[in-house]
C-alpha cells in the first residue's frame, strides 16, 4: 500500500523585504544577497501575524478540497513555538472547527521536525488505513538586526494531508538518518532571536547530509542515479547548492544543477522558512516540472543541533490535477512590499511578552492574532 502525501498547500505573510533594499541602505552589493546567498528577498510578518495564523490559512485552504471529519491527527512541526506547553496546532484545531476525536502534538527539532512529523504520519496511516493526518509546518525566521542571519529571515507554512493512495507523493519506506551533537544554531528560553555559529553550521550541514545519504544506502541499497531530482533544506537557496555539490563529490558522479534549480524558485522570494523550507521546496519542484509522474525525488531534511533525514518520494501519476500554483502566486504576490526603514521599525517592536495588549490590526488574510488577554493567546477569523 502507498502512504505519502495526498494534497498540500501554503501560506505566508503580509509584507516582504526586497533583498535591493537591504543592500542599498548598509552600503552592500546586492549580488552578495542574490548570488552569494541565492535569495531575493523575505516575508515580514505583521504584528497580528504569527505561526498560527499562516499554519491555519493553508490548512483551511487545503480543507476547501476535504472533508476534515476524517482527519484523526494534527502534528504542528515548528521552532517559532508561541507556548511553552500548548501545541500550536491546537490553536488551529480551534479556528479550523476540527473534529474533537483528534490527537494534536507539535513536534520540535529545528527544522528538522517537519519531516519528523510526516514520518510519524505515514506510519499512523500504516496501521490506519483509513484515517488521514494532517502535518503543518509553520515558522518566522527572525534574526538579530545587522547579524549574518539578517539577510535570511523569512516565513511560511506548509499544510499537508497524509493519507494511503495518496494523489501527490508516495513517501517510500526506509530513510537514512543521522545525529551530531553539534552547537551550530539554538535559541534559548530567554532570547527572541537565535545563536547561529555560521562555519560551523555549514560544515554541521554538509556533514550531516553525507552521513544521511550513507546510512539511507546501507539499509536500501539505493544509488544515485535512482534518483531523478533532489531537494536540500533550503535556509538559503545556496546551502542548497552547496549540499548537492558535497553530495556528488562524495559519490563521485556529476549531479548537474538542473537536477535541483526548481526545488528553489519559491524559496528565493519567501527566505528561510525553517520546518517549511524543505516543502516549500516540494511545491515548487511539483509546481515547476510537469513531466515527474513515476519520478522519484530524493529529499534532504536538515534541522540544527543537528538532526537529519534523507528520504525518497515517488510522484503519483496524475499529480498535475492535484497541484494550485495559483495559490502560491496569491501568497506571493499580494504581499506589500515595505522599505528598509519600516523593515526594521516591524523588526524592533515584536512583542513576544505575555503581559495584555492588543495588535493592530494589518492583515488582510483570513485569520489574525489579535494580541494577549489575561496571558492567554487571542486568535480571530475574519
Amino acid at each position: 500500500m502507498k502512504i505519502g502525501i495526498h494534497d498540500l498547500d501554503i501560506a505566508t505573510t503580509h509584507y516582504v523585504l526586497n533583498l535591493d533594499s537591504m543592500a542599498k541602505a548598509l552600503d552592500i552589493d546586492p549580488n552578495k544577497y542574490h548570488i552569494g546567498l541565492g535569495q531575493d528577498e523575505f516575508s515580514v510578518p505583521a504584528p497580528d501575524e504569527d505561526v498560527v495564523t499562516m499554519g491555519a490559512e493553508a490548512v483551511a485552504r487545503l480543507l476547501e478540497r476535504h472533508d476534515k471529519s476524517k482527519i484523526r491527527m494534527v502534528l504542528f512541526a515548528t521552532e517559532t513555538g508561541i507556548d511553552q506547553s500548548k501545541a500550536a496546532g491546537v490553536f488551529v484545531h480551534g479556528l479550523l472547527g476540527l473534529p474533537q476525536s483528534v490527537r494534536t502534538v507539535e513536534f520540535k527539532q529545528a527544522c528538522y521536525s517537519g519531516t519528523a512529523a510526516i514520518q510519524t504520519a505515514v506510519n499512523h496511516v500504516a496501521r490506519y488505513t483509513d484515517d488521514q493526518v494532517l502535518v503543518i509546518a509553520s515558522d518566522i525566521a527572525r534574526y538579530a538586526a545587522d547579524s549574518g542571519g539578517e539577510p535570511t529571515q523569512g516565513a511560511g507554512a506548509v499544510a499537508m494531508l497524509i493519507t494511503a493512495n495518496p494523489a501527490l507523493v508516495e513517501i517510500e519506506p526506509d530513510s537514512g538518518v543521522f545525529t551530531a551533537d553539534v552547537n551550530d544554531f539554538w535559541r534559548p528560553n530567554d532570547s527572541s532571536t537565535p545563536f547561529v555559529e555560521g562555519k560551523l553550521s555549514l560544515d554541521a550541514y554538509l556533514d550531516a547530509t553525507i552521513g544521511a545519504w550513507d546510512d539511507l544506502v546501507s539499509r536500501r541499497g539505493v544509488k544515485i542515479d535512482d534518483i531523478h531530482r533532489f531537494l536540500h533544506h533550503q535556509p538559503f537557496t545556496k546551502m542548497a547548492r552547496k549540499a548537492h555539490t558535497k553530495l556528488a563529490e562524495h559519490v563521485g558522479v556529476e549531479l548537474g544543477p538542473e537536477l535541483i534549480e526548481e526545488s528553489m524558485a519559491y524559496n528565493r522570494r519567501l527566505g528561510n522558512s525553517y520546518t517549511a523550507s524543505l516543502y516549500f521546496g516540494l511545491v515548487a519542484q511539483l509546481h515547476g516540472n510537469d513531466d515527474l509522474a513515476g519520478k522519484r525525488l530524493g529529499l534532504f531534511s536538515y534541522g540544527s543541533g543537528s538532526v537529519s533525514e534523507f528520504f525518497t518520494a515517488v510522484v503519483q501519476p496524475g499529480y498535475h490535477d492535484h497541484i494550485y500554483p495559483a495559490h502560491v502566486a496569491d501568497s506571493l504576490d499580494r504581499r506589500v512590499e515595505v522599505s528598509f526603514d519600516e523593515y526594521r521599525e516591524l523588526h524592533a517592536a515584536y512583542n513576544g511578552a505575555s503581559e495584555n495588549y492588543e495588535t493592530e490590526e494589518v492583515t488582510q488574510a483570513p485569520f489574525r492574532f489579535a494580541g494577549v488577554t489575561d496571558r492567554v493567546r487571542q486568535y480571530e477569523t475574519r
